[in-house]
């Protein structure tokens, strides 16, 4: 019983230091797919407005106002994301 505290560890230390990692960032994958799917989503329904546009249709403002800040938020929540795990 020299040190009970600690339970002896067979982990790799480099898979170790990647599962705390993952700890404290779950799902990260998953959450970045999702906003990269959104933002897709948003930018293709921004680029059909603006090409009815062009074509001479008529499109709600109000629509391509809520198509483009979805398209700005999404754009700034991926960056979030993508700079928060650059910091780590």
């Amino acid at each position: 019983m020299s040190n009970s505290n600690k339970p002896d560890s067979n982990l790799d230390p480099n898979l170790r230091a990647r599962l705390l990692k993952e700890t404290k960032n779950p799902y990260r994958g998953l959450r970045r797919a999702v906003w990269i799917a959104l933002f897709g989503s948003a930018a293709l329904g921004l680029f059909i407005m603006v090409t009815n546009i062009i074509a001479g249709d008529t499109v709600s403002i109000n629509d391509l106002a809520i198509q483009t800040s979805a398209l700005v938020i999404l754009g700034f929540l991926l960056f979030k994301d993508r700079s928060k795990e650059e910091s780590n």
